[in-house]
């Protein structure tokens, strides 16, 4: 069977998050998986997985038996012809899309970081941008999974459970193999640009629909955004020099930025001047390339993120609230504002459920203050019925979130049908989905 250790100290990669778990133990197969789930679940001990560790919630956490997969990070199956790929839960997104891009096909769309594993990509609704483009789940056409008892169950297109299940939160089973549906390898045409905030916002959707994904970025005070705009193209590629590339991937976004970060963090009288002068680091280019490496860039600077899905007409009145929010703090964001969307679907727990979503990403350097932050943008997200990204921080609970999915009850139904027991709890859904 797999690896198998004793305690060890476990943390996020944000660092945010901490548990010790008794047992963590590296399954290579559906079969170990199972086994681990039968034995813990007879003991009434707990389980969790973790993939990358880059939820900033508690959503792997446990003092139980955690779970790596990263063992089990195979490409199963791929035809060429439907675009269906099979692979197992532990694959990276970046190594997915390699993967991809040597049979000539893609993931739809992927959101600015691709080292997740692609099970707790869909697990938690990770999206990118685009207004035509849901999710990842939504690409999700077939999965397995290991239920509280440790039965594998496999779930195709048909089964109505499918739908709930592509957006379990950990909270149904340990997913253990997904089928996914991709599209024939594609080139963005990537422009970024310098544009006046108020000029954007006076129509987001016309933002929204120059280009197949568009999104901007805003650091609170400014009065300009970056904004980005990638364009599906059959052009020949052009992709940035590699020095042009080490320059503003690595030194501007990384080693400079941490730099001006920790400078923040460590002289709060400096803030103000600090987030200055990251707006005006922001440059404007352009460049063709394969989709998932316009998509994706290297993310070395460390933060902690809350992000909440509302209505696309609402996002001009919320930013100008969060804006004069961010006048009154105490300690400001080091961070920009980002602001994407992304299309409905029809998954019980997606945070696109029935709806398109204007998305507003708030950002603070590690170590920095931002409660007082991340809890005054709540409160506005609030009165846009605004929906958390279950896989990073936010402070709602199982009673304010219910509401807000009108498909709540159908995925607590099926949960009691998977996990009857709670071999799958934890701290973080016992509080978001209720014990």
């Amino acid at each position: 069977m797999g690896v198998r250790t004793r305690s060890t100290t476990t943390r996020n990669w944000a660092g945010n998050q901490v548990c010790v778990p008794a047992t963590v133990a590296g399954p290579r197969s559906t079969d170990e998986v199972a086994a681990i789930v039968r034995d813990a679940a007879e003991r009434g001990v707990r389980v969790k997985a973790i993939g990358a560790g880059h939820s900033f919630t508690g959503a792997a956490m446990t003092n139980g038996v955690l779970l790596s997969l990263d063992a089990m990070d195979r490409v199963e199956h791929v035809d060429v012809v439907t675009g269906r790929v099979t692979v197992q839960a532990g694959i990276r997104l970046h190594v997915l899309n390699d993967r991809l891009a040597e049979v000539g096909l893609a993931m739809p769309n992927l959101g600015d970081i691709a080292v997740q594993s692609i099970a707790g990509a869909i697990a938690t609704a990770t999206h990118g941008t685009g207004a035509a483009f849901g999710n990842l789940a939504t690409t999700v056409v077939g999965m397995e999974l290991v239920d509280g008892a440790g039965r594998v169950v496999r779930l195709s297109e048909g089964d109505e459970r499918l739908q709930a299940a592509r957006v379990g939160v950990g909270a149904l089973g340990i997913v253990t193999e997904v089928t996914l549906q991709c599209v024939p390898a594609f080139r963005l045409h990537a422009r970024e640009t310098i544009e006046p905030l108020a000029d954007v916002l006076a129509d987001v959707d016309a933002l929204f629909a120059s280009a197949d994904h568009a999104e901007l970025y805003w650091m609170p005070g400014a009065r300009r955004c970056q904004v980005k705009r990638n364009r599906r193209t059959d052009e020949p590629a052009q992709p940035q020099p590699r020095l042009a590339y080490v320059r503003d991937k690595w030194v501007g976004e990384n080693l400079a930025f941490g730099l001006v970060c920790r400078v923040g963090r460590r002289f709060p009288q400096a803030a103000p001047k600090v987030a200055k002068l990251v707006t005006s680091a922001a440059a404007e280019r352009e460049l063709i390339d394969r989709s998932d490496k316009v998509f994706a860039s290297p993310r070395h600077v460390r933060f902690v993120e809350m992000e909440y899905g509302i209505p696309v007409a609402a996002i001009p009145e919320a930013i100008d609230r969060i804006g004069r929010l961010v006048a009154t703090l105490g300690f400001p964001p080091l961070f920009p504002i980002e602001v994407r969307c992304s299309a409905a679907d029809d998954i019980a727990l997606s945070t696109g459920h029935g709806r398109a979503s204007g998305w507003i990403a708030v950002h603070q350097y590690r170590g920095a203050p931002f409660d007082a932050y991340f809890q005054g943008v709540e409160a506005i997200m609030d009165d846009y019925e605004g929906r958390p990204h279950w896989g990073k921080l936010h402070f709602q609970r199982a009673e304010t979130l219910a509401p807000r999915y009108p498909e709540w009850d159908r995925f607590m139904r099926l949960r009691a049908e998977l996990d009857p027991a709670g071999t799958f709890r934890n701290d973080y859904t016992d509080r978001v989905l209720g014990p």
